[in-house]
This record gives C-alpha cells, sequence and structure tokens, in this order.
C-alpha cells in the first residue's frame, strides 16, 4: 500500500476524540464488482451516494483509498465521488485459481477521521484457452491390457476460473479408446485414457490421437495434443507405490539440496520388467523448479527457498516405470510449515510533524501494521515508550492512531522522538521499529522574568550627562518573537518626579542612562519601575523596582557661621586677663554642604599675633587659651584659624577672630583705634557678655543701684560705641540645620537674622527657637533675658 500524503498542518487537530473517531467505522463493507481486463480509468462505483455523504464532502475530507496489498489499483475523484479503475486488472494475476476473486480496500476519511471498508470482486471472463504441458504425449500400453484401464494422459492447465475454466476432453474417433474426464479432489480435471477393447501389437503397434481440452466459455476455447500410444511385448506388473499419497510437513527456512522425503515403489515383475525409476509426473514449472527427485532412490530434495507466505503447500506427482514401460503414479503432497521470517512491517498514512503546545489532545500520526508470518508468527503487539506524554489507540484492522496524552510544555521540551516498536509473538521474535520527530511550537506562555525583583544603582553626583549607570535584564522562557524582550519607563508613583528628564532606558538591552548631571545636595536618591514586554500575540510583560542612590562628591568648602567672614568690621572677643588656661575665647562654628566623611570638620589655628598664648580644638572649634595671661601680654590679638572638611581632595576655608585682652568687664570698652566711624556696630554678644559680667561683680556691692547701672551701661555704649557690623547682602537661610554636621554637638536649631531696628543695627546671634536655653561654660549659667531680645543673665 502506498503511503498516504502527510497531513497539512493546519489539519493536525481532529475535532473530535477518539471514542467518536471509532465510532464513525462503517461495521459492513461496501461491495462492488468489476469484469477483469476492465480499462484503466472506467467506473466502479459513486462512493458519495453509497457512504450516505454530501456532494464534496469527499474532497473536503481529503478522502483516500488503500488496498490490502502494496499496489494502488484504485483512485478516487474527490470533486465527483466517483471510484475509479487506476489500472487494468489482471483477475488470474491477482488471485490465480482463487475463486471468488476480492480485492479488499477501505476508504479513509480525515477531519473527522472515519473507515469504510469495500470489496471489489473481480469477476472472470474467458480470456485464457486450455494449455497443454507438452505438444505430444507418448503412451506405452501392453498388449495384453485388459479392456476397460485407464491410462492416465496429460492434463491442460486453463487460468480462468468457473464456467470458462477448463470443462472436458475429447479424443479424436477411434475404435480402441474413449476419453473419461475425472474431477480431482482440488477441482482440476484429468483425462484418462480408456480401453475399449483388446489390443494386438501385431495387428496395429501404434495410434496416433488427437487430445482436445475445451473449456465452458462462449465461445469455447480449447487445447490440443498429440497421443502416440505404442504397443508394447507383455509386461503384466506395473510399479505400485508403497504408500499413496505421501504426506510431509517442510519448514520454510529449509537448507537446499536437503531430502524432504523418499517414495518407494515395487514391481512383482523380475529381470528388466522389476526395475523401477521414479520421475515427476506432468509437473509445473514451479515445481521442477522447487523440488527434484532421484531416479534411483525416489528422494525427493529442494531445489529452491520455500516461502509459506507465496505458496504454503505443494501437490507433487511421481511416477515408478518398471522396465517393461509399465508404470504407477503416486502423489505427495507437501505442506510449507510457516517460520518467523518477516518481521513486522509499519505503513505511516498520517504524520504531523509540529504541535503548538497547551493544546488539547492532538492526533500526531495514523497507521497501519502487518506482519506476512502466519499464526503466532503473525500477531503482533504495537508498542511506544512509556515516559513520553503520548498513547496509542488501536483502530480498524491494525489501524492505531498516536495521540498527545496530555497538553505539551515547549519550555520543558521541544521535541519529542517517538520510537514506535512492533513486535510479532514469534519464535524468536522479530520486531521493527520506526521513529517520528515531533515538534512543540511555541505559544507565548510566559511573561519576561527580570533576574532581580529590584535593583540599586549608585551614580556620583556631577556626573557627565547621558552617563550609563547600570543596566537591568529579563529573560523569557518561550522563543522566537515571543522571547524578543522590549524594555521601557512605567509611569513613576510620584507625579512631581520629572523621570522623562533624569533617567532614559535602551529599548534593546535594558541599558540605564542619567540624562542630566545630578546633585546630591539636591535629590539624594529617587526610584521608579522599569517594564519587560515581549512581543508575542498578545504581549505578556513584568515589572522590577529600581532605586537609585546618588554618592555625595565634595563639591561644598566649609561654611563658616560665626564668625561672620563678609568684610565688615569683625567682632571682637573680651577676654579677661585673669581667665585661666582653658578659659573658652569663643567657638568657630561652620558647617558643610556634603555629607559623610565630606562633610566631617577639622580646625586648625594657622596664625596668631602672639603664637602660645591660645589654641583651638581641633573636633569642635573651641578657642581657648593655652596659659595664663600677663601684663606682658598685647590687648589685642588676631587669629586666623583653618576650618577643613576631610573630603578627597579636602576643601577649607578661613575665619578671623579679633580678641582683646581686659582687666575686667567693668572697664569701660573703648573703641578701638582703627575701627572707623563709618563702620557697623560690634558684635552685640560681646557687649551683653561684658554688661552681664560687669553687673556680676558690681552685684555684691551695689545691689539697689544694679539694675539702673546696668540699663545706664547698655545705652551709653549703645550710643557712644559703635556695635559689631552686620554684613549686608544674602545669608544662607533663615533655619540652619546643623544636625550631625558642622562644629555643634547637640541637634539644635539657631535664628541667625538681623533685628529690625536699623538704628542701633542689634545682631541676633545663634538666638535658641525653645523659649529658654541653658549653656554651659566653665561652670556658669546662662540664661536669655525675657525683658531683651538678645541679652543674656549670667549666674
Amino acid at each position: 500500500m502506498k503511503k498516504l500524503e502527510r497531513v497539512h498542518p493546519n489539519r493536525q487537530v481532529l475535532a473530535f476524540i477518539f471514542v467518536v473517531l471509532v465510532s464513525r467505522v462503517r461495521p459492513e463493507p461496501i461491495r462492488y464488482s468489476v469484469l477483469e481486463e476492465t480499462e484503466s480509468g472506467s467506473f466502479v462505483a459513486h462512493l458519495t451516494k453509497d457512504l450516505g455523504l454530501g456532494t464534496g464532502e469527499l474532497a473536503a475530507r481529503s478522502a483516500r483509498v488503500v488496498s490490502d496489498d502494496d499496489k494502488q489499483r484504485l483512485q478516487l475523484d474527490g470533486q465527483t465521488g466517483d471510484l475509479l479503475l487506476r489500472e487494468k486488472l489482471d483477475r488470474e494475476e491477482l488471485c490465480g485459481h482463487i475463486e471468488p476473486c476480492v480485492l479488499h480496500f477501505q476508504v479513509f476519511l480525515e477531519m473527522p477521521v472515519q473507515f469504510f471498508q469495500g470489496e471489489l470482486m473481480i469477476q472472470d471472463i474467458n480470456d485464457h484457452s486450455p494449455v497443454f504441458p507438452a505438444r505430444e504425449v507418448l503412451l506405452k500400453i501392453p498388449e495384453n491390457s485388459q479392456t476397460g484401464t485407464l491410462f492416465p494422459l496429460l492434463i491442460a492447465e486453463d487460468l480462468d476460473v468457473g464456467s470458462n475454466g477448463l470443462q472436458q476432453y475429447t479424443i479424436s474417433p477411434n475404435s480402441h479408446f474413449h476419453i473419461l474426464t475425472r474431477n480431482h479432489s482440488e477441482g482440476k480435471k484429468y483425462p484418462d485414457l480408456v480401453q475399449d477393447k483388446p489390443l494386438d501389437r501385431e495387428e496395429q503397434a501404434e495410434f496416433s490421437l488427437t487430445l482436445v481440452a475445451l473449456d465452458g466459455g462462449s465461445p469455447p476455447r480449447s487445447g490440443m495434443v498429440m497421443v502416440r500410444i505404442l504397443i508394447i511385448d507383455v509386461n503384466d506388473n506395473a510399479p505400485e507405490f508403497v504408500h499413496t499419497p505421501y504426506r510431509v510437513q517442510v519448514l520454510e527456512n529449509s537448507p537446499l539440496d536437503s531430502p524432504i522425503l523418499r517414495v518407494v515403489a515395487r514391481d512383482a515383475d523380475a529381470g528388466n520388467f522389476g526395475s523401477v525409476s521414479y520421475d515427476l509426473f506432468q509437473a509445473s514449472d514451479e515445481i521442477k523448479q522447487t523440488f527434484s527427485i532421484n531416479e534411483v532412490t525416489g528422494d525427493i530434495l529442494l531445489k529452491k527457498k520455500l516461502d509459506f507466505e507465496k505458496i504454503k503447500s505443494y501437490h507433487v506427482e511421481i511416477e515408478a516405470t518398471d522396465g517393461g514401460g509399465l508404470s504407477g503414479k503416486g502423489t505427495v503432497v507437501i505442506e510449507v510449515v510457516d517460520v518467523n521470517d518477516n518481521p513486522p512491517e509499519l505503513i505511516i498514512s498520517s504524520l504531523t510533524s509540529s504541535i503548538p503546545e497547551n493544546a488539547p489532545e492532538t492526533v500526531v500520526s495514523i497507521f497501519r501494521i502487518r506482519d506476512r508470518d502466519s499464526g503466532d508468527n503473525g500477531k503482533m503487539i504495537c508498542s511506544i515508550p512509556d515516559n513520553l506524554p503520548f498513547i496509542l489507540k488501536p483502530t480498524l484492522k491494525n489501524f492505531y492512531t498516536l495521540v498527545t496524552e496530555r497538553p505539551l510544555d515547549r519550555e520543558t521540551r521541544d521535541e519529542y522522538n517517538i520510537t514506535i516498536t512492533v513486535t510479532d509473538l514469534g519464535t524468536p521474535r522479530l520486531k521493527t521499529q520506526q521513529s517520528i520527530s515531533v515538534l512543540v511550537s511555541d505559544v507565548n506562555d510566559n511573561a519576561p522574568t527580570f533576574t532581580q525583583t529590584s535593583y540599586t544603582l549608585f551614580v556620583r553626583e556631577n556626573n557627565s550627562p547621558a552617563l550609563h549607570i547600570g543596566s537591568v535584564s529579563a529573560t523569557d522562557r518561550d522563543s522566537g518573537a515571543n522571547a524578543q524582550v522590549t524594555y521601557s519607563l512605567l509611569p513613576p508613583q510620584d507625579t512631581h518626579l520629572p523621570l522623562a528628564s533624569l533617567v532614559s532606558i535602551n529599548a534593546d538591552n535594558g541599558h540605564l542612562f542619567a540624562l542630566q548631571s545630578l546633585d546630591y545636595e539636591a535629590l539624594q536618591a529617587f526610584e521608579f519601575r522599569v517594564g519587560a514586554t515581549d512581543r508575542g500575540s498578545p504581549a505578556l510583560s513584568s515589572e522590577a523596582l529600581v532605586r537609585v542612590l546618588v554618592l555625595d562628591a565634595n563639591d561644598n568648602s566649609p561654611f563658616v557661621l560665626y564668625p561672620l567672614q563678609n568684610g565688615s568690621a569683625p567682632c571682637t572677643e573680651l577676654v579677661p586677663r585673669a581667665a585661666e588656661p582653658g578659659y573658652l575665647v569663643t567657638k568657630v562654628v561652620a558647617v558643610d554642604g556634603d555629607s559623610g566623611q565630606n562633610a566631617w570638620l577639622s580646625f586648625q589655628l594657622l596664625k596668631a599675633t602672639e603664637p602660645g598664648l591660645f589654641g583651638v580644638w581641633a573636633h569642635n572649634g573651641e578657642v581657648r587659651t593655652a596659659r595664663l595671661l600677663s601684663e606682658r601680654d598685647a590687648a589685642k590679638h588676631r587669629l586666623l584659624v583653618l576650618v577643613k572638611d576631610n573630603g578627597e581632595p579636602p576643601r577649607s576655608a578661613t575665619a578671623t577672630l579679633h580678641v582683646l585682652l581686659v582687666d575686667g568687664f567693668s572697664q569701660p570698652y573703648l573703641p578701638l583705634p582703627e575701627a572707623a566711624p563709618a563702620q557697623a556696630p560690634a558684635d552685640s554678644l560681646t557687649v551683653y557678655l561684658v554688661v552681664a559680667l560687669a553687673s556680676v561683680s558690681s552685684l555684691f556691692l551695689f545691689s539697689v543701684l544694679l539694675f539702673v547701672a546696668v540699663r545706664l551701661c547698655r545705652r551709653s555704649r549703645a550710643a557712644s560705641v559703635g556695635r559689631c557690623s552686620v554684613p549686608e547682602g544674602p545669608f544662607p537661610g533663615h533655619l540652619v540645620d546643623v544636625s550631625g554636621t558642622g562644629t555643634l554637638s547637640q541637634s539644635y536649631q539657631y535664628e541667625v537674622c538681623l533685628t529690625g531696628d536699623s538704628g542701633t543695627g542689634e545682631f541676633k546671634f545663634l538666638k535658641p527657637i525653645f523659649p529658654h536655653l541653658l549653656v554651659q561654660d566653665t561652670g556658669r549659667e546662662i540664661k536669655e533675658n525675657p525683658n531683651f531680645r538678645n541679652s543674656f543673665v549670667f549666674s
């Protein structure tokens, strides 16, 4: 049988489950008949009508006609639904003497699968004449043969069957013989020559008669052979076989020249008349090619390999002839015993090479198996490996359907090599294997997956625009376009974040770029979401969180809050000459806009009017006396303090301090000679300290006049002495948060501003925002005086 063409991939999913497929097999075959030798292309039947199908349904369902043998002798017109002959049929070639001659076929429909069985009976016509195996027959008859003796003659072969086959024999008219036609057990007709009257060799030693074989056709056909009859001298005993018929079984794989059987015939005569020789009698060409007989011993030998699948038995006629010409006939029935010499065959009718993943039960292949052996040697078992998601379902007449057991997953396995094994039950068992490759096509059922659920990227401030700051990556388990990932920025949850102006992403590889230079002091960190979308249909996507941390760079120099460094007249710090070593003169207050170690400040005394008199604490900027003061020390001192951060490279600033040594706070404070009248007033804090110290020293002597003296002293100094000047121009901020930075060790907020009275130019410095602030300074407690905006009372 020819292999059916492979089903197109778009037919790969059948509409019905397999139970429905089996139920649609026509239980009874449809039967047709046709005369042999009918021309090819001749009409046989109208299948559409006989199968009860609609017009054009055979073509729509891809109908096929499949014969049981390996030749395709029928064809189907899918448009008209007509069953036609593909070639001229010869009944004798197809069936030989088997009657009736039936050609079995199946009609196979796809979408859905359906089978119909059919039988085509090939009717015989009288297209063959009887034929004798020889042109002349020599028959020797002893003269003493009795009336009524039968002499077997050559039989004629007629390939036709039934009424067209051989029917009778006739012989030319004579007075001594007539023909008797006998029926053999196999249905063949044998001619026997019957002696009608005694023979006399001296009267007539030879007869020449014509034997005619007639068939039953209309008109009848005939064949003839010349029969020469020689009358020989008396030999009154013919050889006789000991056993007839002989029966023997021979394995089909028996070796050549092996003895099959020995026949024995005995003759009661003596001498030459009793000597017997053996020969095959009227053997066909097939028998002569297959067997031979030893004329002396009677051994029958095998000359040709036997094939049970072609010929299952042989009827061999043998003849034993004595020296006087008398002969006896015998029959040997040789039965060929089947051996398991034919492996099973597997013929694929339909094959689907690609199956989409996640599809329901799908037909992969439809195939047929057969074994030319018989019995257990022809029984077969069909199987596939157990570890595959496929199952075999048997259908009609050794047809099998290979279907998926469950939906397949391409990401787990994208290709299957299915080995179909067909094993017979013979001894030894023979098997046939055929592999089928099935590809699992991809369906977009996997969303892209990021390598991390969140990414943290670091970028140093003051970066160059378009700087590559990092990457995100996502993978997709699908293939082809379903696995091609495109990256994008998702809308930020914080609508105030200008994400589009901060970063961009490469849609192909997920590289992230900073679009502008970042400033740590303005933006320390920001986060956004990125999406990864595949190109499947429908597209699937996922997202990940990206957090960008801006790293600080040392791009801000320390800024000195106190004392102010703006080119105006400097503030003067008063130090009593009686101060002990370590006396706190003042404190340099500075901050740094950076963070971390870039904002760690250290202080260093660069220059001093008198080295060794004052010192600066490196960590907090406190300026203290290094030794006891003496009368010989100059009254005015100028100190230059360096403030440096811990960045790389470090940045620094300087602060200039003016220190005035006084004998006591009660001593009148004179304006500095170098202070011009047009300069701004001195530091108000220093004035408050002088007034407070003077009030404390006079408290015990002048308790009554204390308040008046303090008021008069304050007004006098405000009118006569220029106070600390306040720089014009901008000052960084109203509230300066120095928590954890600069030189302040406590977490306070200080207000730095000018008073609204331009006449006095009063300067409020480091006023705490709390109602009362206690400052511990060498054992003295300073409290804010609620009656004055910038007055303190020492106790």
